[in-house]
């Protein structure tokens, strides 16, 4: 059965999940020790763990509880090197941690905690507004880790950390920038209807990563976007259709464990049918438990059955499996009853950030990480305040109300993905060999390769393409306040056009053009041959400026770089493609497109409706070439 689910088509999800549909077991249901798993991955006394279940009994009888309840923290650190900081990254590390927690390594010495998460400098949280900025350049960054690693095997039980990131691809949820590899996001691969591409794509990002010290990704995003109003997922998911997420999930994480670093499928059990962002709210999804077997867990379960070795909750609320409002990273009958036991997941449960408003609108900060952790969770990712949540599990253990039991399974889970990524053995990576590694020509082409697949004609009226390699005058506007991958789209793109020997100019506008940019850009019109505009999740404004370049009368190409769906808002555009994404990459490829150069396969990884919601104004598959 192909589960392709627009919101259009919701209602049909409760028929067609009927058959799969399963009794959730009691919320009262208790482990006590990590399960056998469908994965291959077991608990104490399965044969799985035979290599390193002495190691690890061993060690847990020998830590103290307050080693424990460090590894199950995964937090950030600002500044570039473990030991060497600015006078504002140490401030803002004392004001995270505490007085005397100045640099990166003085946070391990003081929490021992299980991981850390690297972050550019865009988001903020430091002292004067600064970032933690972990990840300039390849070197850099491979000496971080190094230093890190240093930290916490220094330590006197000396277990290594799990090193992650949020480097899912796309334009939208990346760390890493150039000289790094930029592949295209989950929803360009979803065009692009290729697992082969989607496991190579996840390879590279993979091998980068390994590189310079990150040994656990925070992808890939497993939710299925039927909802074209959703503000958090969008293109970072690979589409509407069950079927095809699962399939290119699959694959990436067949890619991942081919470069030899953790994937984390994200965010269960399934945030792409939602309004509200969990960032900021905590978001509901209504769907019956029939729906969510035939649309949010298929990539879910692909995942799962290709090993994946962790898993990510969101903060979301949702009633057909637990009644009681929780969000599901505090729901035992979601994460113990729904992915442990019924999925027979046994990898590492991974909370989404508990800074979110989606956790803290719900719970203080020092109940989220207890509640979480009576869940079923494993690793509690940046509690807002990590001295409360340190202390606030702390007191439950000792008091009995998170057992040693409990506390015990989580730690196992975590010390045997370590010892099974051979971080034990050895956590150090060649600092020499990232500079080499990241960024790599091969790896370069590759992600040009990948892309063209994706780009999408969906719009062709007035065969305006594909444009000759005749010389003529070309206006490239959109949006151009924001310098992403170097540059601003407007600029990338126009470079990429006169390359091809046109005579360009440039005109590039807020996210919400001004009535006098607009009027601007339509003058600028009387003295080219043709327009390129570019929207960008297009709000009324950038409609309006594509309205006021359509009545011109010149020749207007129009692409849209993220969320495919900006068409709706002006039908009477006779030319229209849609990106995914703006990386250098995509650009290129759009350029690529334009000119001929290469013949547009890409089929719409999702529905696009019209403007007021109630029918298809291009279906799922829909795509052009020439």
């Amino acid at each position: 059965m192909q589960r392709r689910l627009s919101r259009l088509t919701l209602a049909a999800a409760v028929m067609a999940g009927a058959a799969l549909l399963v009794a959730s077991p009691s919320a009262a249901a208790e482990t006590a020790a990590p399960s056998g798993s469908k994965q291959g991955v077991g608990g104490p006394g399965h044969s799985e763990d035979a290599p390193f279940r002495g190691k690890i009994i061993s060690m847990l009888r020998h830590m103290t509880v307050e080693e424990k309840v460090g590894q199950l923290f995964v937090v950030e650190v600002f500044g570039q090197d473990a030991n060497n900081v600015t006078a504002a990254q140490a401030a803002s590390n004392e004001a995270k941690y505490g007085a005397g927690v100045r640099t990166p390594a003085d946070v391990v010495n003081k929490y021992k905690p299980g991981g850390i998460i690297y972050f550019d400098s865009r988001r903020g949280g430091g002292v004067g507004g600064i970032g933690p900025d972990n990840v300039r350049n390849p070197r850099q960054i491979a000496t971080l880790s190094n230093g890190l690693q240093a930290a916490a095997t220094s330590q006197r039980m000396g277990i290594p950390l799990l090193i992650s990131t949020d480097q899912e691809g796309g334009a939208v949820v990346y760390r890493l920038v150039a000289p790094a590899t930029a592949m295209p996001g989950n929803m360009a691969l979803g065009a692009g209807r290729s697992a082969d591409d989607a496991r190579r794509s996840a390879e590279v990002i993979g091998t980068e990563l390994a590189a310079v010290g990150i040994n656990q990704n925070f992808g890939p995003v497993a939710d299925v976007n039927i909802n074209p109003a959703n503000p958090v997922i969008g293109v970072r998911s690979v589409g509407e259709d069950a079927d095809l997420v699962a399939e290119l999930v699959a694959a990436q994480v067949d890619g991942y464990q081919a470069a030899g670093i953790a994937a984390t499928a994200k965010h269960f059990p399934g945030h792409g049918d939602t309004a509200e962002d969990s960032h900021f709210g905590l978001p509901e999804i209504t769907h019956s438990r029939a729906e969510l077997e035939a649309i949010d867990l298929p990539p879910f379960k692909a995942a799962i059955e290709h090993g994946i070795e962790s898993i990510m909750t969101a903060h979301i609320v949702v009633p057909s499996v637990d009644p009681s409002g929780a969000p599901a990273t505090m729901s035992k009958p979601i994460i113990t009853g729904l992915l442990r036991k019924e999925l027979g997941f046994d990898g590492l449960i991974i909370t989404d950030a508990l800074g979110m408003g989606g956790a803290t609108s719900t719970y203080p900060p020092d109940v989220a990480p207890v509640q979480a952790l009576k869940a079923g969770v494993d690793q509690l990712l940046l509690p807002p305040a990590m001295d409360v949540a340190y202390n606030a599990v702390l007191n439950a253990v000792r008091s009995g109300d998170i057992s040693r039991s409990r506390l015990d399974e989580s730690v196992y889970r975590i010390l045997r993905h370590k010892f099974r990524h051979g971080l034990f053995d050895n956590p150090f990576v060649d600092v020499d060999n990232a500079d080499s590694v990241v960024g790599a020509p091969a790896h370069l082409a590759d992600a040009q390769e990948i892309t063209d697949h994706t780009t999408t004609l969906i719009k062709n009226d007035a065969g305006v393409l594909p444009l000759s390699k005749d010389p003529r005058r070309v206006l490239v506007t959109g949006r151009s306040d924001v310098v992403l991958f170097g540059d601003t789209i407007a600029n990338q793109l126009s470079d990429a056009i006169r390359a091809r020997g046109q005579t360009v100019t440039t005109f590039g506008t807020n996210a919400s053009p001004t009535q006098a940019q607009i009027t601007q850009a339509a003058a600028l019109t009387a003295n080219v041959d043709l327009v390129v505009v570019t929207t960008n999740n297009a709000n009324a404004a950038q409609q309006n400026l594509v309205s006021a370049l359509l009545a011109t009368g010149k020749p207007v190409v129009w692409a849209g770089v993220r969320n495919p769906y900006d068409i709706a808002g002006n039908t009477s555009a006779p030319t229209y493609l849609a990106t995914y994404g703006f990386t250098p990459g995509s650009i290129e490829s759009l350029a690529r497109v334009m000119f001929g150069e290469v013949n547009p396969t890409g089929k719409l990884p999702v529905t696009i409706p019209t403007a007021d919601g109630t029918g298809a104004l291009y279906p799922f598959g829909h795509g052009l070439s020439y």
